[in-house]
């Protein structure tokens, strides 16, 4: 009975995001240059903004945005093997440190500069740098950061990973234009969650796809760092913790689960039909999911935020890009 409650709650938003990819989908075929992923997020925003705004639809399309994208990440393992892997050399495992590094400090000192104060920017530092509103899930209740502040952070890292998933796949294909694997590590060193990071990548090419994830995977690895060292930081000198604190582990199990495919498809050889099939279910979790995210970014809350959310949310947008060109630029990976 719990599960016939269940599906009655998630049908009405998970059908609709079937819907939208599915015409996204076929807007694609007269569309082509636009793609399924971008029309469907786009869609998703026009229709979630107008028309589809009834409460019924939440559980559906939060199910979809979450579930469905972290579904296609695990199916994205039988696509990559250790020898992919491999090809982000150890330039890229210094570009994703470096950008982290930069981002994390960036981000701190213009919370200061906008006066925000300390727990939320650590929030914005870890929603940038590692990877959005999982990360800031994760660092929140390490910090004892307020529910209040931890949904305006959310609300500000989620417009801004917008904005830039819109534009960043342009500039990288204007500037590193044929070299899929500088396009990748644009995008997934650079783009706050999951989801844009594919949708941002889906922009470009599948194969940009695949290298962009793959920087951001090597970002989320490196959550369990991030937490650890923003809670060291926000514990003062002569705090001394008598209970015992049981902790989940910040790694998402979805990242576990690629790295378990992907181990699985490097030392087995498993049949084609595996990889087809994997394909083709991924890219329809994905453009779901896509759909998703456009229909539940509610537009009026960036509004409410105010001048200063916004600011703040540019001015480490514009540190995130220009460190990326920069050290893309002198350092190709």
């Amino acid at each position: 009975m719990d599960k016939v409650h269940r599906f009655r709650e998630l049908a009405p938003g998970l059908g609709l995001s079937v819907v939208v990819a599915m015409v996204a989908k076929a807007l694609a075929l007269v569309f082509p240059t636009l793609g399924g992923a971008t029309i469907a997020i786009l869609l998703g925003i026009v229709l979630g903004n107008t028309i589809f705004k009834q409460p019924i639809l939440a559980k559906g399309t939060k199910f979809s945005e979450s579930r469905l994208l972290e579904y296609s990440v695990v199916l994205l393992g039988f696509t990559v093997t250790f020898q992919t892997i491999a090809q982000l050399g150890v330039r890229g495992f210094i570009f994703i440190f470096v950008m982290m590094t930069i981002v994390i400090i960036g981000t701190l000192y213009l919370g200061g500069a906008f006066k925000f104060n300390k727990k939320m920017s650590m929030m914005m530092a870890g929603g940038n740098a590692v990877c959005g509103s999982s990360a800031i899930g994760a660092i929140a209740p390490a910090i004892q950061a307020d529910d209040q502040e931890k949904g305006q952070i959310i609300t500000l890292v989620n417009l801004l990973g917008t904005v830039m998933m819109l534009t960043l796949p342009f500039l990288g294909t204007s500037l590193f234009q044929g070299d899929q694997l500088a396009q990748g590590a644009l995008i997934g060193g650079t783009l706050q969650s999951v989801g844009q990071v594919v949708a941002g990548a889906s922009l470009i090419d599948p194969q940009v796809v695949q290298y962009a994830m793959l920087f951001k995977i090597l970002r989320i690895i490196l959550l369990v760092v991030v937490v650890a060292v923003f809670e060291k930081m926000n514990q003062g000198p002569a705090t001394v913790s008598t209970k015992p604190n049981r902790k989940k582990f910040p790694i998402p199990w979805y990242v576990t689960g690629f790295l378990i495919v992907c181990i699985l498809n490097s030392f087995v050889s498993l049949p084609t039909s595996f990889e087809t099939i994997a394909h083709f279910l991924s890219t329809w979790f994905e453009t779901t999911a896509l759909a998703a995210i456009g229909l539940r970014l509610d537009l009026r809350r960036f509004i409410k935020e105010g001048p200063r959310f916004l600011f703040y949310g540019l001015s480490v947008g514009s540190v995130q890009t220009v460190a990326a060109l920069g050290f893309l630029w002198l350092f190709p990976v």
